[in-house]
């Protein structure tokens, strides 16, 4: 296996030279069945809309071949070191399923039989939860749970719970109420904990290490805040084996996940498993891992017309190597993904953003883009004007749905409000492809802003597993093609050790100091 730069590849070379695409003269019906891609889990992604024709998608298969992604996502799957930052394994495809049959050993312990095992664990705990045969401390059933956590521990675990209420309730799925504390700043918990009440809440901690500065300050201040209830009959965490937590006096019960799994990535971990296990019941969980083995799956696929994340992520290359476009805007047209884009942006800009390759050495290229979103149509009353006709072009990536989750819905002159949404998606696709001629320059619109759509039929738990799925693949696929270790996050450290550093009073930095003299 070569591991090697992007610009050392001779099949990106030669994507340099090739013409630039045009839309406006290439954009046909037959264009739009074409360009597109299976994605797995009822998903699909089509990229009409992006600035490429045959030659440069088979020069981009041959920069994948060149690169060796499948083989390298092979390796991956089978439990070879692929985080040279922290030497470690990556293992978050198989807390949804074996994709290879091989055998993942760490720790002494067969890994696909240890995730199985915490699954069948959170399967247990939250069938109890949800019956009743676990209670709170005054005897009373639980009907809110509410996880303590930061980062990953939070934006993906809160993206998929929000994602999924509405199915629920149109489903008569039974849920307990979810609720998230992240911030630091005591006015996020505050708020939460004015809203629920104690006596009838679950709550779950997680840090891998049991250590986590944030998320304990805010375990105290629940704690603290909560003096009448024995929060030892109200608290489950999950963490590590080795971690402070895991044999707490102070918890319920503790579920399991390792270093292995990159808390971006952990949302099909205990971590995603036991917030969702207990607000939906575990057979949602599980429909969710379906889907998202379903892509992991559909992402082994070397040709790259049939494998929707080696297709989104080459293309990405393309823009951001080739063409120089430094951002990309997702899009759901969807409430229920109102967070997802907040999910995005952790996973692609904590993955990707980096400036050394998988062996710590300087690069001299761009890698990962500045990654934004917002759910339509309230985006189109927000930023789309710059979209449209700002100085900068910015690719986008559209998701969207047949059907909503609700199936609650109005005519109102001759329409329906879901065939709104997706009138408004259809065009706003086709305006930022062809825009539009006025002699006013003000109504004058270039086009040529490129965009990806990936849609399915309804947002059910098994196409949000895919979505999942197809987003994870798609970035570990770029950093393959950049040559990055995209399992680690050195960026977000410098700045926990300096937080540390204020609190035990600056240690002689006056520079520090200046600034926090300022606000403390």
């Amino acid at each position: 296996m070569e591991y090697k730069n992007l610009d050392k590849a001779l099949a990106f070379q030669d994507l340099t030279k090739l013409t630039r695409v045009s839309l406006k003269n290439n954009m046909s019906a037959k264009r739009i069945a074409k360009y597109t891609a299976t994605a797995g889990g009822g998903l699909t992604y089509n990229y009409a809309a992006m600035p490429v024709n045959s030659e440069i998608v088979a020069k981009l298969q041959e920069l994948c071949d060149e690169q060796e992604l499948v083989e390298k996502y092979v390796e991956l799957l089978s439990g070879e070191m692929m985080n040279t930052g922290e030497k470690r394994l990556v293992l978050h495809q198989l807390t949804r399923g074996n994709c290879t049959g091989s055998t993942v050993i760490a720790d002494d312990e067969n890994k696909d039989e240890f995730y199985k095992a915490q699954l069948e664990r959170i399967r247990d705990f939250s069938e109890r939860v949800r019956s009743g045969k676990i209670k709170g401390c005054t005897g009373k059933k639980f009907d809110t749970v509410c996880q303590i956590g930061i980062g990953g521990s939070d934006l993906g675990p809160r993206a998929l719970y929000l994602a999924l209420k509405g199915w629920a309730a149109s489903e008569g799925v039974k849920t307990l109420r979810a609720e998230f504390i992240s911030n630091v700043d005591p006015d996020d918990a505050a708020a939460v904990l004015k809203t629920i009440r104690p006596e009838t809440t679950l709550f779950i901690l997680v840090s891998k290490s049991g250590t986590t500065l944030e998320t304990l300050t805010n375990q105290m201040l629940v704690t603290q805040t909560l003096k009448d209830i024995d929060m030892s009959k109200h608290l489950v965490a999950v963490t590590s084996k080795t971690s402070p937590l895991a044999s707490s006096p102070d918890v319920l019960d503790a579920f399991y996940i390792d270093d292995y799994i990159g808390g971006r990535y952990s949302s099909t971990s205990a971590v995603g498993g036991v917030v969702l296990s207990t607000a939906f019941g575990f057979d949602t969980f599980r429909e969710l891992l379906d889907g998202a083995h379903e892509a992991d799956n559909n992402a082994l696929n070397g040709d790259i017309t049939k494998n929707a994340a080696m297709m989104d992520a080459a293309i990405g290359v393309y823009m951001r190597n080739v063409l120089g476009y430094g951002q990309t805007a997702i899009l759901p047209y969807s409430q229920a993904l109102s967070r997802f884009p907040a999910h995005l942006q952790q996973l692609d800009m904590e993955s990707n953003g980096k400036h050394v390759n998988r062996f710590g050495q300087k690069i001299d290229y761009k890698t990962g883009p500045v990654i934004f979103g917002e759910s339509g149509t309230n985006g189109q009353h927000s930023f789309y004007q710059l979209l449209h006709q700002g100085t900068d072009v910015i690719p986008m990536q559209f998701i969207g749905f047949r059907n909503s989750q609700s199936g609650l819905d109005a005519i109102v002159k001759g329409s329906t409000s879901q065939q709104k949404l997706n009138a408004n998606l259809a065009a706003q696709i086709v305006a930022f492809a062809l825009g539009k001629d006025d002699e006013d320059p003000n109504k004058q619109f270039d086009g040529e802003r490129y965009s990806s759509l990936l849609y399915a039929d309804r947002l059910t738990p098994r196409v949000l597993g895919a979505l999942l799925s197809h987003f994870e693949n798609k970035v570990m696929f770029q950093g393959f093609l950049w040559n990055l270790n995209s399992f680690d996050q050195e960026g977000v450290q410098l700045g926990k050790k300096l937080a540390t550093k204020v609190l035990n009073g600056c240690e002689g930095d006056d520079i520090l100091k200046a600034y926090a003299d300022m606000l403390m």
